[in-house]
């Protein structure tokens, strides 16, 4: 254990320890993964913007899904291809908590945006003559901004009371940084963190299982209703792709937190499953929504048959 009044600046991370055979393949496997991470989510944000036919409401709710994806796999990534390119796990303090940081705005982020758009399919699906006088390009612009303010605020207290607590170590059983393994480098009484902690997880989750609840009973309640029956097919394809998301990005947080809790498993599955929910929901929603969603599909196919059409 450090010194409280002598801790060093410079935390160690636990690594994969990896042989001197596997660092390449490993720093290639990382650097690809990446890339394909960058790649997806780049292009349904491109497709998007540069679409004036997919400048609706739920489509400008849908283009803060890849951004948030992006801010939370770079975080995750500029640390570990270092990692696995040096086999160190050496990070100054300040990155480490800088990029715990905009972690828990990509976790929080998530939650946000999928009941966001929850209640738009909501609205769009239970509530279709009031639509479009409800979810107006200002109204849209208010929920996003608040959804982004109330992010940021909850994630900035959540570290406010980290940062004021004194340090006296410096090792972290995790492979990258989050507020839970910065905690256990505090020499102090972390009860008010862990409270709050419970409370954000404990609001956050209940905000979204409830949204996600009541939205899709709503949803199926009106599609045995209706008479049509492309309302039907419409509706449930596209409850089907909003509930593949949010079951994605669940299941692989309670995995990690089942992981964790989990002291006779190896350490290095420990990481991996840790890893698992920033990798996995960034790499997979684009190609969820690209697929799955007619619109952005339809989009993205026609604008390579334009790239690719000889001249």
């Amino acid at each position: 254990m450090d010194s409280p009044h002598n801790v060093s600046t410079v935390i160690v991370l636990k690594a994969f320890n990896l042989s001197s055979e596997s660092v390449f393949p490993a720093f290639l496997f990382s650097t690809l993964t990446y890339l394909i991470i960058l790649f997806c989510n780049l292009m349904l944000t491109l497709t998007i913007v540069l679409n004036t036919t997919l400048h609706q409401p739920m489509y400008m709710i849908l283009l803060n899904l890849p951004i948030n994806d992006l801010t939370g796999s770079s975080a995750v990534f500029s640390q570990l291809m270092k990692e696995t390119l040096t086999n160190s796990g050496a990070i100054q303090y300040s990155a480490c908590v800088t990029q715990a940081f905009f972690i828990h705005i990509y976790a929080t982020g998530s939650v946000f945006i999928l009941t966001a758009m929850a209640y738009d399919r909501y609205m769009a699906i239970c509530c279709p003559l009031q639509y479009s006088a409800v979810m107006t390009n200002a109204h849209v612009m208010r929920i996003i901004a608040g959804m982004w303010l109330t992010c940021l605020a909850t994630i900035t207290v959540l570290f406010y009371l980290l940062l004021r607590l004194p340090r006296c170590r410096s090792e972290i059983s995790h492979t990258y940084c989050d507020n839970p393994s910065l905690l256990t480098l505090v020499c102090a009484d972390t009860s008010i963190n862990n409270l709050y902690g419970l409370f954000l997880v404990a609001v956050t989750q209940l905000l979204a299982n409830g949204m996600m609840l009541f939205t899709y009973l709503q949803i199926l309640i009106a599609c045995f209703r209706s008479k049509s029956r492309d309302t039907k097919t419409k509706a449930i394809q596209t409850c089907a792709t909003h509930l593949m998301v949010f079951l994605l990005l669940e299941c692989c947080g309670l995995f990690t937190i089942i992981a964790y809790r989990l002291k006779n498993l190896s350490p290095h599955f420990r990481r991996f499953v840790g890893l698992m929910a920033l990798v996995f929901p960034p790499a997979l929603n684009p190609i969820i929504y690209g697929l799955k969603t007619k619109e952005i599909r339809e989009t993205i196919f026609r604008s390579l048959r334009k790239k690719i059409r000889p001249f």
